[in-house]
């Protein structure tokens, strides 16, 4: 039986994928700690939480994550990402004397990801040394933004969460997107795939740039990433083609295995 394991940390989300996966016949253990009791015999599993959670916790069972590199959004044609972005340095941003749009480069949220004008705002050394690895991109204004979970160069399921920088939920808790819009994602999706390489299981935000078209917003961890108005049933066949036992990793998904946890 497959298994949906959840960090201790509850959230609307992690609700929502427990009651999916039990729906579909799972099992679902949600830990107490960052560590997998040794009586818990599991075979097929599946992560959702935290990103350092969910890392160290796979490393415990011997399973491999599947991911984008730092480098995989930087990298891509400028025909799918429609604006300036580089891999730099936290120093490097500090010292822009024009306004960059600057996040952490693993993914790991340690600061916002925002707009910052000469390192104002950005965390201070002491917090996040200058070399710590950054995304610096041009500036620009997404009219919405779109979560796709994708498995196998697919989209599997979609759904708005931002609209002109605002949550995208109605007021009756829906998340509404019109068809053109989902035409436009699935067409801009269909060319990203066509034009590189993804991992067998990520999400890729794909959004409408002002005056420009729809573009790639950016990748993030399957296993860490909100669902919004996504099908959550979509989503655990996202999360469980993640997950590879490290004894059975092909070479094709090697290539996306993303480092191992130092866990002690």
């Amino acid at each position: 039986m497959s298994t949906l394991i959840l960090s201790p940390r509850y959230s609307e989300d992690s609700r929502v994928m427990r009651a999916a996966a039990i729906s579909a016949g799972w099992n679902v253990l949600r830990l107490s700690g960052w560590r997998v009791p040794e009586d818990d015999v599991i075979d097929t599993v599946a992560f959702y939480g935290e990103p350092l959670f969910v890392e160290a916790v796979a490393a415990q069972v011997g399973v491999v994550l599947l991911d984008a590199p730092e480098d995989w959004l930087p990298r891509l044609p400028y025909s799918v990402r429609r604006r300036e972005i580089r891999v730099s340095t936290l120093g490097d941003a500090r010292n822009s004397a024009d306004p960059v749009f600057v996040k952490p480069a693993d993914g790991r949220k340690g600061f916002a990801g925002a707009v910052y004008r000469a390192g104002s705002g950005l965390p201070l050394p002491l917090a996040c040394p200058d070399d710590t690895p950054v995304l610096v991109a041009e500036p620009v204004r997404w009219e919405v933004e779109v979560r796709c979970f994708v498995k196998d160069g697919a989209v599997s399921t979609m759904s708005p969460y931002l609209r002109h920088g605002e949550l995208a939920r109605a007021e009756d808790g829906g998340w509404p997107m019109t068809s053109a819009e989902t035409d436009a994602v699935h067409a801009c999706a269909e060319k990203l795939f066509a034009e590189v390489p993804t991992p067998p299981a990520v999400v890729v935000d794909i959004g409408l740039i002002e005056g420009r078209g729809w573009a790639v917003v950016e990748a993030n961890s399957a296993y860490g990433a909100g669902v919004y108005g996504c099908d959550p049933h979509r989503v655990l066949d996202v999360l469980a083609r993640g997950c590879v036992p490290r004894t059975s990793l092909s070479d094709n998904d090697a290539r996306w295995a993303a480092p191992a946890a130092d866990f002690a």
